[in-house]
């Protein structure tokens, strides 16, 4: 197991590797960085310059901190992660690690985790996406909710924009949580309907507590 320490800066989550400062990021189904590799649990991982354009220098100022790039889901989705963000450190194990806390079950899509939760009452499809800042939610009935101001965000390949956020109750397995959500464009809501999806969770619903995220048993296990 290998321990790493995690730092929460500018409502984003990194993990400190030997070789640089990545965003800590299950939404993106590739990594990339600009060094050619990276080392995790005694394994060494090629890393390409970019994604769709991305690349770490347009990353950083996108999300406004210095960045060496992404980890995404081709890497993490090889290990037991134990995010700790009370202790600030994350544990990648390439053995089965355990986490007590409500556990939810992990769907896939294109090597992106989904989870099932219910928003007013519907039950709906979400990614899990420790990338995002903001969760989104593309339901007519978001404009209900309080209102929680505009922000700007971006997405791979799409480049920035801005969005009205609103205060979500959203349900997942037995507990509430009150996330700060946001509605993508209509380009990018499009692409969630492949997944049969109606939004992203974000890494919000990580900060303050210990989570298990455990893709290769399909299990996301919240405290």
């Amino acid at each position: 197991m290998q321990t790493c320490p995690l730092i929460h800066d500018s409502g984003h989550l990194f993990v400190v590797l030997a070789e640089g400062r990545f965003l800590l990021d299950t939404g993106a189904p590739t990594s990339f960085g600009n060094v050619s590799s990276v080392r995790l649990e005694e394994q060494r991982f090629d890393l390409p310059p970019s994604y769709m354009g991305l690349a770490a220098e347009l990353l950083s100022t996108y999300i406004g901190c210095e960045t060496d790039g992404i980890l995404g889901g081709d890497i993490l989705n090889q290990f037991d992660i134990l995010v700790d963000a009370p202790q600030s450190c994350v544990y990648f194990s390439g053995t089965p690690l355990e986490c007590g806390g409500e556990e939810l079950v992990l769907e896939e899509f294109m090597g992106v985790p989904i989870v099932s939760a219910t928003i007013a009452g519907e039950s709906v499809k979400m990614f899990f996406d420790t990338g995002a800042q903001l969760s989104y939610f593309q339901g007519d009935s978001l404009p209900g909710f309080p209102a929680e101001g505009n922000v700007m965000d971006f997405y791979p390949g799409f480049g920035q924009f801005s969005t009205d956020t609103f205060r979500v109750p959203i349900q997942l397995a037995l507990s509430s949580y009150e996330l700060r959500c946001g509605q993508l464009p209509s380009l990018l809501g499009m692409t969630l309907v492949l997944a049969c999806a109606k939004g992203i969770i974000g890494n919000e619903v990580l900060r303050g507590r210990v989570a298990g995220y455990f893709p290769r048993r399909r299990r996301l296990v919240l405290q």
